[in-house]
């Protein structure tokens, strides 16, 4: 008797637990479509964005009628669905190797960018260098 009431213990927990799982992943879905909607609802010229295909462009005009959008890449206007238009990847900044340590760290300020101070300095003494090697 006591088996029986465990296993039906057991199983009434694990069909909880899959109608749970169920409803979590559905209601994940619909939040997603939603993002998705208003992003689209959102598209108006001028905007950035990439298409499914990696196509990288600005909207020029948008159609929500027949669910089409108009992308201007350097220059060339295509057609697209509005399915396929996503929002534009994240381009990381360019940070050039005089920036940075060995390791990767972001320099001082004052070593990454001479002050003009210094620079002035420098150019003063070298001068100074070369008119007390010419009176010599």
């Amino acid at each position: 008797m006591q088996s029986n009431v465990s296993s039906m213990l057991f199983l009434i927990i694990l069909i909880l637990l899959m109608f749970g799982m169920s409803w979590w992943s559905t209601r994940k879905n619909k939040q997603r479509q939603g993002d998705i909607e208003s992003f689209r609802r959102s598209l108006e010229p001028g905007t950035e964005v990439s298409t499914a295909s990696g196509l990288l462009g600005t909207i020029v005009s948008v159609d929500l009628e027949k669910e089409q959008v108009v992308i201007d890449s350097e220059g060339t206007q295509s057609r697209w669905r509005i399915q396929a238009v996503t929002k534009p990847p994240v381009v990381p900044a360019y940070v050039h190797d005089d920036e940075v340590d060995e390791n990767g760290n972001p320099l001082p300020a004052e070593a990454a960018e001479p002050s003009t101070d210094d620079s002035q300095a420098e150019v003063q003494e070298l001068a100074e260098d070369q008119a007390s090697s010419t009176q010599e």
